[in-house]
């Protein structure tokens, strides 16, 4: 009995001891009782103390606002607790920058997401006044529901070498791989409100901010398989992505594996590999008379499909799939399923075909994508994503999906017949076929093109 309860002392101690330990390495950014270790840099909301928070409120005419550290950090874990107005949306930067020659000093950067709104992206990693959405959760339903409204939400952020993690409530959320940055400071964001009255002096606080930059490898949390490891450095996999069967579909370097449709190379003018792309260069507008479009040379039956993509003012182009070579005997694109690619505002395909069914992220003259997509502005990158299995098809534009059918149902060939396809017997009901890049005669740049084939 002595010895078991000398046991029990024992063990406590240690849980007390390490618990100490753990405690000892964190610091805590917010003292509780001013802003010493604080800036505010570009825009002019409010920014005070208030019982123990700092509380940013929100001001007329003003753009994003941020509170910043005077202190950098590079690997570290940061917790944090905030309460948002439901109207507001906000974040939190990390590894964060702001240099007079860019942009004039405007705050650039990771952000770490706090999004009251009904999309439910809390959590997930911004790249400020940059490169957008780098880790949206469209496909993390679970991170997607954690967000509690009117409610002080608690923060887990893991910002070691090239990962980013974060959890929201206890929620695993992003899981993030790349490398632009390895340290800045770390800012408060009170988003831009614009104009609208009704939105002046809503507020976000945030208490126990606290962050670890020792020992961290013995307080990181799990990060579950379940939720997708995503690189945003162009042109690579990771060990995750490797594990899952993805795989290159172009190397960043090469055109092995492509070849120009009902052609047995690749088109020796009309694209170009610079800086890690792939681009379809200029030619007029023409559809398939610059380069021409180009394929893959291995044929795909049921795949998951991810690229990121940049248009130009007034650009179009497309990803076609279950391409079969032959069908189209004159000039024109080969044909295809067709993932639009379009600049909306610019280009006068966007308001032909039928209600919208031509514009960005639609499946081509067939299905229109949702009208509440998130599209990036021209000359920013973009993310598309195909899934194709068992004859289901989903379109994925920025995290979001934006079309699902089915292909060879009563509904889809009635959508053929009134469409510029109906000419083609059985149209996109091809077991298997070539992915295609089409060339429209407008630069289009790609990268980051990775296949996962579905077995």
């Amino acid at each position: 009995m002595i010895k078991k309860s000398v046991l029990m002392i024992s063990l406590v101690i240690m849980g007390l001891t390490l618990s100490l330990s753990g405690q000892e390495n964190w610091t805590y950014l917010f003292n509780g009782k001013n802003l010493k270790g604080w800036k505010q840099l570009n825009g002019q909301a409010k920014y005070e103390v208030k019982d123990g928070t700092i509380t940013g409120s929100t001001v007329l005419s003003s753009p994003n606002s941020f509170l910043c550290t005077t202190a950098f950090y590079s690997d570290f874990i940061l917790e944090f607790d905030v309460l948002v107005d439901p109207q507001l949306n906000s974040g939190v930067q990390i590894r964060s920058h702001s240099y007079k020659e860019y942009q004039n000093g405007r705050v650039h950067g990771y952000q770490i997401e706090i999004d009251p709104s009904d999309r439910g992206w809390s959590a997930g990693v911004y790249d400020e006044a940059r490169r957008a959405w780098l880790y949206p959760l469209g496909d993390n339903p679970a991170a997607q529901k954690a967000f509690k409204q009117n409610s002080w939400n608690q923060y887990h952020v893991e910002a070691i070498g090239h990962s980013i993690r974060s959890w929201i409530n206890g929620v695993p959320a992003s899981n993030l791989i790349d490398d632009m940055d390895s340290s800045g400071f770390i800012g408060l964001q009170v988003h831009s409100i614009g104009t609208d009255p009704k939105k002046a002096g809503i507020m976000v606080q945030w208490k126990n901010i606290r962050i670890m930059t020792k020992d961290l490898a013995k307080h990181t949390w799990t990060m579950p398989a379940t939720v997708t490891e995503i690189s945003a450095i162009s042109n690579t996999l990771t060990n995750q992505e490797l594990k899952s069967g993805w795989r290159l579909l172009w190397d960043g370097k090469t055109t092995e594996g492509w070849r120009g449709a009902d052609k047995e190379a690749f088109p020796s003018q009309g694209w170009e590999i610079k800086d890690g792309m792939l681009n379809v260069l200029a030619g007029g507008g023409a559809e398939s008379r610059n380069g021409g479009d180009i394929i893959t040379v291995k044929k795909y039956r049921d795949f998951e499909l991810t690229l990121d993509f940049k248009l130009t003012k007034g650009a179009n182009s497309g990803i076609k799939f279950y391409v079969v070579e032959g069908l189209n005997s004159g000039t024109g694109s080969a044909i295809g399923l067709e993932y639009q690619l379009l600049d909306d505002e610019n280009h006068p395909d966007a308001k032909l075909g039928v209600v919208g069914n031509r514009t960005i992220g639609s499946l081509y003259d067939l299905i229109p994508a949702l009208p509440e997509k998130v599209v990036n502005p021209v000359g920013e990158w973009n993310n598309a994503r195909i899934v194709a299995k068992n004859n289901h098809i989903e379109h994925w534009l920025n995290g979001k999906k934006v079309v699902e059918f089915d292909r060879g149902t009563q509904i889809y060939r009635a959508l053929v017949q009134k469409s510029k396809y109906a000419a083609y017997a059985n149209f996109g009901e091809a077991p298997e076929g070539h992915i295609l890049l089409q060339d429209h005669g407008n630069r289009v740049s790609f990268r980051n093109i990775k296949i996962r084939e579905i077995k």
